[in-house]
């Protein structure tokens, strides 16, 4: 199992309910298309579109921490041959608006995000965005499987769940996510009629139906 793979159940199996709920009501947060101004969505109240728009109009995340979450995203899921990355399906998008909508997630996000840098400014001397490909994955590594992970580094463990959750709900609430995992909703059955085992079991494996 390659990392991908192997970030990608990991983030599956991790998923925030809550988060599933929250990513599924705003049809427009993490997808490419979005309401246009003044359109009324179906089954919604006009306070709640007034509020997601007012919330995408705010901006939580500095353009470095944005940046950071950018590529910390395209590392749990990269683009392949299956699919685009997590950064093509506008998951910092998706976090950002997250963020802004459950504030708990401010706090822990930020400081986060922090907290790689230092590790990073501790080992290389730069940012974490800053890090060749080689050095952020050493880092992640770290901190990526909890089970693994020394005690000192719990508090990035913290940070990269919840950045895996934020993410994996953030993917796998698009179109590109659910193409991803094979998903093709209900389709109709095809009937190839009676299978023969069975009219033979009962002994009409020569009557036409």
């Amino acid at each position: 199992m390659n990392r991908r793979d192997s970030l990608k159940a990991i983030g599956l199996t991790a998923l925030s309910t809550t988060v599933l709920i929250e990513a599924c009501k705003q049809p427009g947060a993490n997808t490419e298309t979005s309401i246009e101004d003044g359109a009324k969505e179906a089954g919604r109240e006009q306070w709640e579109t007034d509020r997601d728009k007012k919330l995408k109009a705010e901006t939580f995340f500095t353009k470095h921490e944005m940046a950071t979450i950018t590529v910390l995203a395209d590392i749990i899921i990269p683009k392949d041959g299956v699919s685009g990355s997590a950064s093509d399906a506008k998951v910092p998008e998706f976090i950002e608006f997250i963020v802004k909508d459950m504030p708990d997630h401010q706090i822990p996000m930020r400081g986060g995000l922090k907290w790689l840098d230092i590790q990073c400014f501790n080992r290389y001397e730069k940012p974490f965005i800053e890090a060749s490909a080689t050095q952020q994955i050493s880092i992640v590594d770290e901190i990526a499987y909890p089970a693994k992970a020394k005690p000192e580094m719990q508090a990035g463990v913290a940070f990269f769940n919840r950045m895996r959750s934020l993410t994996a709900s953030g993917f796998y609430t698009t179109e590109m996510g659910v193409k991803d995992i094979g998903y093709v909703g209900n389709v109709p059955n095809q009937w190839a009629g009676v299978p023969a085992d069975v009219l033979k079991q009962y002994g009409m494996e020569n009557v036409k139906i």
